[in-house]
């Protein structure tokens, strides 16, 4: 058998090689789009291990990596690298968002991001980064089961189910450009409402029974888009917590609801929300712990793959084969 080097072979040429960046990217440098990883999950209420995830979406992104996306025709490619893990507290709330703040302003300077959780109490900090890079509020798409508006963490000041009301509350989101999907919890009365009173949008789960592929979840897009044309075109954030599936497609999280979406009906709204404005993503809340077959992280893994082929989609139209 002849002599064999790590530094020329990859896992889809010998089998069991392990190879850890997402879609097997190269280490991020110049590439306009960039992956990086949150593994923090400090703030969990229910069961842990979505600091495991990012290395599992990483894993299961590997079956990607070489085709092209069926819708879009494209593939990242050379335009994305990976940035590997933040090095990140692990004990401590405060002291992990503040850590966060100085590599995420750079990544988010140098390359359009998607963030790989880690449990929701991220998105708070990375808010606060990108408003402060882009010097206004930002338009908010939030898939989720949770409402994430409480105002309290179980008696704690801040955690995984409060970054939307202190997002509001601190001027990251321009409440009238937040718009929830999925949503089916049980909640008091004033966490449920609070987007709607805020002028906001929620769509449930339930709103969304039954609906399914571009016609029938187009309300959903039109409703984003005319909520961001009112408000001067503001910059989009997507959150994408994995719980917004329901637990027969995504059994791997922290908080399962039954009753939620599904794999489809995210993916369409990905492909056709792909035009909109968007400025960076997380993908959250996955804890390969209580997975089955990978389900949860191959889901992930679909969802910020295709996102990251809609903005090659977006940087070049003609991009494809």
């Amino acid at each position: 058998m002849g002599e064999f080097s790590t530094s020329t072979h990859t896992m889809s040429d010998f089998a069991f090689l392990s190879q850890t960046t997402f879609l097997r990217a190269d280490t991020a440098a110049g590439q306009p789009l960039a992956v990086a990883g949150i593994a923090w999950d400090g703030s969990t209420t229910n069961r842990p291990g979505a600091r495991m995830a990012p290395r599992s979406i990483r894993e299961a992104s590997h079956m990607l990596c070489d085709g092209t996306h069926p819708w879009f025709g494209c593939a990242p490619g050379a335009r994305l690298g990976d940035a590997g893990d933040l090095a990140l507290p692990n004990t401590s709330l405060e002291r992990m968002r503040a850590a966060m703040a100085e590599p995420v302003a750079a990544l988010i300077r140098r390359h359009h991001m998607a963030w790989l959780g880690g449990d929701h109490s991220i998105t708070l900090p990375l808010l606060r980064a990108y408003r402060a890079w882009l010097g206004r509020p930002l338009a908010v798409l939030h898939f989720d089961a949770h409402c994430d508006t409480w105002t309290d963490h179980f008696g704690e000041p801040s955690g995984h189910g409060t970054w939307v009301s202190e997002a509001v509350s601190e001027g990251l989101v321009d409440a009238r450009c937040l718009v929830q999907v999925g949503i089916r919890s049980a909640a008091e009365a004033a966490a449920r409402d609070y987007v709607t009173h805020a002028g906001g949008r929620v769509w449930t789960a339930r709103d969304l029974r039954g609906r399914d592929g571009s016609d029938a979840l187009r309300p959903v897009l039109d409703d984003l888009r005319a909520r961001l044309a009112a408000a001067g075109q503001p910059p989009l954030y997507l959150t994408l917590d994995i719980d917004c599936l329901d637990p027969a497609f995504a059994p791997g999280t922290g908080t399962p609801e039954p009753g939620g979406l599904s794999t489809s009906q995210v993916l369409t709204l990905l492909e056709d929300g792909a035009d909109l404005p968007w400025v960076g993503m997380d993908c959250v809340e996955v804890s390969p712990p209580y997975d089955h077959a990978e389900l949860s992280s191959q889901a992930a893994a679909h969802f910020v793959w295709t996102y990251l082929c809609g903005r090659v989609k977006a940087m070049d139209p003609r991009s494809g084969g």
